[in-house]
């Protein structure tokens, strides 16, 4: 086992499993929360602490600003030059987040869709709005008739779908026919960390509470102060649009942090729902003890 990678969904526990399995292991962490990447929310990300990175070093961490997009692709390129080098420095990867793509993009490898320029995307979303959620999706399947078989309402891959065919010339669904490329190459121990439904939603509350008392609505309003598209990845973070609310005073800070609990609880379902269908080779663990000795005892290999 060269190196380590956990999956979870949001408040599982996964960060501090990551800070024991990489002492234990000679580790340093590299972060695969697509969230967690962006410097401005540090606190509403649930980011792991200065104390932490003091203890182990961490890779990916709120170094992105927020104006930027980050895809699959660019992670899994930015996280396997950070592996190979931890690996050249003689220590092992622990990757660790709750974005499943991301995560699947590191180990099965990337999509050969080359690189598409920020301006295609943004020409995507003026052209839904111009045209419309009905409008624009019979344009989709005109570019790409094998996108009938998304929801109507999904936004995001209608877009994505429009955005690849325009900019490279061939349709999403031939793109997806072709094998993907391997990024790493490394005997990876992988497992799941998977907390009881109920221990998930009272984690959620109390985290998110949390949050709020060390200071996420500042971060809320310094990024409001940015004025962001509100397209952007971040902009989409649990607890901007709510938090947003209070701030604005269409909200009272009880409604807010109600709201975004309900948020999260939603991304709790949408991710465990995730990795159980697409990770379900991978040994799951109701906690971090349980996940450390699984990995420990060389279990979750590939």
């Amino acid at each position: 086992m060269e190196g380590v990678i956990i999956a979870g969904p949001t408040a599982s526990g996964k960060s501090a499993a990551a800070l024991e399995i990489a002492a234990a292991l000679d580790g340093e962490i590299v972060n695969a929360d697509a969230m967690q990447i962006y410097r401005e929310l540090p606190i509403l990300t649930a980011s792991p602490s200065a104390v932490d990175r003091a203890q182990i070093p961490h890779h990916l961490y709120n170094c992105v600003p927020g104006e930027e997009r980050w895809s699959a692709g660019l992670f899994a390129r930015k996280a396997a030059a950070l592996c190979d080098d931890i690996l050249a420095r003689g220590r092992r990867p622990i990757v660790v987040g709750g974005t499943g793509l991301w995560l699947k993009a590191l180990t099965d490898g990337l999509s050969p869709i080359p690189p598409i320029d920020d301006s295609y995307g943004r020409a995507a979303a003026a052209r839904w709005a111009q045209l419309g959620p009905e409008d624009f999706r019979r344009e989709v399947l005109n570019l790409d008739p094998a996108m009938e078989a998304l929801a109507p309402a999904d936004r995001q891959r209608h877009l994505r779908a429009w955005t690849v065919a325009t900019a490279t010339g061939t349709p999403l669904s031939e793109w997806q026919r072709v094998p993907p490329t391997p990024v790493l190459t490394i005997e990876w121990a992988r497992g799941v960390l998977m907390p009881d439904r109920e221990t998930l939603r009272t984690r959620s509350a109390h985290r998110f509470a949390a949050m709020v008392e060390r200071g996420a609505m500042g971060e809320v309003a310094a990024l409001l102060a940015r004025d962001l598209s509100l397209s952007l990845p971040i902009m989409k973070a649990v607890g901007v649009r709510e938090l947003s609310k209070v701030l604005a005073g269409e909200w009272s800070l009880e409604e807010g942090v109600s709201a975004a609990v309900t948020a999260t609880h939603r991304l709790v379902k949408r991710q465990t729902t995730w990795f159980n269908n697409q990770f379900s080779a991978w040994p799951q663990s109701a906690s971090a003890n349980a996940l450390n000795e699984a990995l420990g005892g060389g279990q979750g290999r590939r």
